[in-house]
């Protein structure tokens, strides 16, 4: 009995103690997103007063359709291709922006790999290298793509150069930190054994790990094609080529139906990305592991 009435207060104090420290975790947590609000000026008073200036934008936005004239031409008001009758250039500058975040995802991804394994803590030939190696992707990935594409335009000019190599420059940052942890958590045993059979540095990259990191970095890579796209739509605003620059000056100008046009348009491209990747991502990745 005694050893029982132990036991349930021994069971009774660390749930106390669990609890205590839950509230002070909950506490901490509270303090320091009053501190932050503070800091920020993110008053409730300011989020409540400018809720309905969102409403009163979307409503501007919104555009004028009419069940009798919805199928009319783009001369007829209120008809779906009055409201889209521009799409056939901002069909060309959407692909224009998809191709611009695909050969930044190529390249960016490239360099990440190429960076990735010295990164790794596993596979660094010694610390200062490891160290070297991760400061630089940071330094890649800390800079924001639009500040990349502030510089670069001012040294290659306006058009989509600039936005492809800042975004290409993110990426590395990007996937280079996500593929250097996929490695870190390999298994070592087949690298143990290359090595020991004399193989080379390289040689064991090769056959050892990358064999088994490979569908992380697929993974990896198309979820990065994703986010890039929408990236590049952004930079475009810095005058980095794509749909972006014309989202930009229509909202300069005050077009608000041309405005929304784009962003309906800009949500179809990405969710048909969204499903098409994700429908890739399955397929390549079964069969690297088969």
């Amino acid at each position: 009995m005694t050893t029982r009435t132990t036991i349930e207060q021994d069971w009774t104090r660390r749930r106390n103690t669990r609890r205590l420290a839950t509230l002070g975790y909950l506490i901490a947590i509270a303090i320091c997103l009053i501190v932050s609000a503070l800091v920020s000026e993110a008053y409730p008073a300011a989020l409540w007063a400018g809720l309905p200036r969102v409403g009163e934008y979307f409503g501007k936005i919104t555009p004028t359709l009419h069940w009798a004239t919805l199928f009319g031409s783009t001369s007829t008001k209120g008809a779906l291709a009055y409201w889209f009758y521009r799409v056939d250039s901002w069909a060309w500058l959407f692909f224009e922006t998809t191709q611009m975040a695909a050969l930044a995802t190529l390249g960016g991804s490239v360099l990440g790999l190429v960076l990735c394994f010295p990164a790794a803590r596993n596979l660094a030939p010694n610390r200062w290298v490891y160290v070297l190696m991760r400061r630089g992707l940071e330094l890649f990935r800390t800079v924001p793509d639009i500040v990349y594409a502030l510089i670069l335009v001012w040294a290659f000019g306006v058009g989509p150069l600039a936005g492809i190599l800042a975004i290409a420059a993110h990426t590395t940052g990007a996937t280079g930190k996500l593929f250097a942890e996929a490695v870190e958590n390999a298994d070592m045993r087949p690298w143990d054994g290359v090595r020991s059979a004399g193989g080379s540095w390289m040689q064991a990259v090769r056959f050892a790990i990358l064999p088994q990191v490979m569908p992380n970095f697929l993974s990896y890579v198309l979820l990065r094609f994703e986010v890039n796209v929408r990236g590049a739509a952004v930079i475009g605003f810095v005058g980095a080529g794509g749909i972006g620059q014309e989202l930009y000056q229509v909202i300069s100008l005050n077009y608000y139906e041309e405005i929304s046009a784009i962003v309906v348009m800009m949500i179809v491209v990405i969710a048909a990305i969204d499903l098409l990747s994700e429908q890739l991502r399955s397929y390549a990745i079964g069969r690297i592991s088969a």
